[in-house]
């Protein structure tokens, strides 16, 4: 991990201590992924099929999950692990339905009432990814908001494993919190599937899900044509930035910053602290784990493009923070939350020495599902209002319309829009008419 001081360096120098590594976007890419899309668009359930055994090596002759094989997949799985599903679902189930957005009905003035109506989106599709790892925790965290939204059709599509079937633990997940269907597709194939439907594979209005650059890549593609689908937000590889004061558990710090390195090789992990000994220990400490982990490797490439930030107090520390907008903020600080009021972006928070960021990864009840890349400057995690439409009403009387008419018509003047100035005067004519 590199070091650096966060007040020696200028404005060019703090940009490039806090640069993510570079996603890739290359021609390559972009014309790989579009390939694949082109091709299950013309060719539908026969592209997906010799795409999956391409690339995944096995050629499903169905390529949708059936009910036996839900069935074998809860007999294979342990109790224990079942037990856990079960019970962060729970949990996330409760935190999203008090978080669900409501419908506001509001007279703005007398006879002039407005009105936000909730619609679930009525086809969403989910992508639960299982290359480096399988994530029934994804499933939980798309499947539970679609189903408090309400959408009428849930797919999920998530790719074939080494022994040629679906993650057991991703399967009982999709069917405990109602997805509709799973599907046997991963990459980019699973997104143009989803995005344009096939005999098999139905169209989906929106698509939900982190993946690879692959998968990235096919959703931006997609959402950027009309013909396509809508995706919930940008996405990038997994990122973690930790605070710590002096007072904090560098053992704790270091296997907060682990758990995220261990995400794949393109993580990143940030430790700003405005104690240098904590730097140092953290360092140590960092050294000490990583040869431990099974997927020691990984975390170790990831380190290669993390950072170690001694600024001179916590509130330069909040400062760095805000300006690189991390997926992941640790508050390891005393009084953590007193400092939350000055966190301005950040996709989830954790606050204190007890809460460890993979928490919220599984089972405190947010969502996992998170902007990341800088993105949480703009963008919101999952939650179930990404998965409903706010439908706005308005309904006036006669006595609203002559109220606030004239207030439309001198805007619509301002804007030399005389059509939409005409839609006003001519019924407030027509009620100078009537009250005479």
């Amino acid at each position: 991990m590199k070091r650096v001081d966060w007040n020696t360096l200028d404005d060019a120098g703090r940009d490039a201590a806090l640069a993510r590594p570079e996603q890739s976007r290359s021609a390559a890419l972009q014309g790989g992924v579009a390939a694949i899309i082109s091709d299950v668009r013309r060719r539908g359930d026969d592209a997906l099929r010799e795409l999956t055994e391409r690339l995944d090596g096995h050629k499903p002759a169905v390529l949708e999950v059936n009910e036996q094989e839900f069935i074998d997949a809860e007999a294979r799985l342990d109790v224990a692990l079942k037990s856990a599903i079960a019970e962060a679902a729970s949990r996330i189930e409760a935190f999203h339905r008090a978080g669900a957005p409501t419908a506001v009905s509001v007279e703005t003035a007398p006879g002039v009432r407005v009105e936000r109506m909730l619609r679930p989106i009525q086809h969403v599709g989910l992508y639960v990814p299982a290359g480096g790892a399988p994530l029934p925790s994804t499933a939980l965290m798309l499947g539970i908001p679609a189903r408090l939204a309400g959408c009428a059709e849930v797919v999920l599509c998530t790719p074939l494993q080494e022994h040629g079937r679906c993650d057991d633990a991703v399967l009982y997940a999709a069917r405990l919190t109602g997805v509709h269907r799973v599907f046997k597709l991963g990459g980019a194939q699973a997104i143009a599937a989803m995005a344009y439907g096939t005999a098999s594979v139905p169209r989906c209005d929106k698509l939900f899900g982190p993946g690879n650059s692959w998968v990235t890549e096919a959703k931006l593609q997609v959402a950027a044509d009309p013909a396509g689908a809508a995706m919930d937000m940008p996405a990038g590889p997994s990122e973690v930035l930790v605070i710590a004061d002096g007072d904090a558990d560098p053992v704790f710090v270091a296997a907060d910053l682990l758990s995220q390195a261990e995400h794949g090789v393109d993580s990143q992990v940030v430790l700003v602290s405005d104690a240098p000994r904590m730097l140092d220990a953290v360092a140590r400490e960092v050294d000490r784990q990583a040869p431990l982990l099974p997927r020691s490797d990984i975390a170790r490439a990831s380190l290669a493009n993390s950072r170690l930030i001694e600024v001179r107090d916590i509130d330069q520390a909040i400062e760095v923070s805000n300006r690189y907008a991390p997926e992941h903020l640790i508050l390891q600080v005393e009084e953590a939350r007193s400092w939350l009021a000055s966190v301005q972006s950040a996709g989830s928070v954790f606050l204190g020495r007890w809460t460890p960021e993979s928490i919220g990864d599984y089972c405190s009840g947010s969502n996992h599902v998170l902007p990341t890349y800088g993105h949480a400057r703009s963008y919101s995690g999952v939650s179930v209002a990404s998965f409903v439409k706010q439908v706005t009403v308005q309904e006036l009387t006669a006595e609203g319309l002559r109220a606030i008419g004239p207030c439309a018509v001198t805007l619509a003047a301002a804007e030399r829009l005389d059509a939409h100035a005409l839609a006003v005067t001519l019924r407030l004519d027509a009620l100078g008419e009537v009250a005479a």
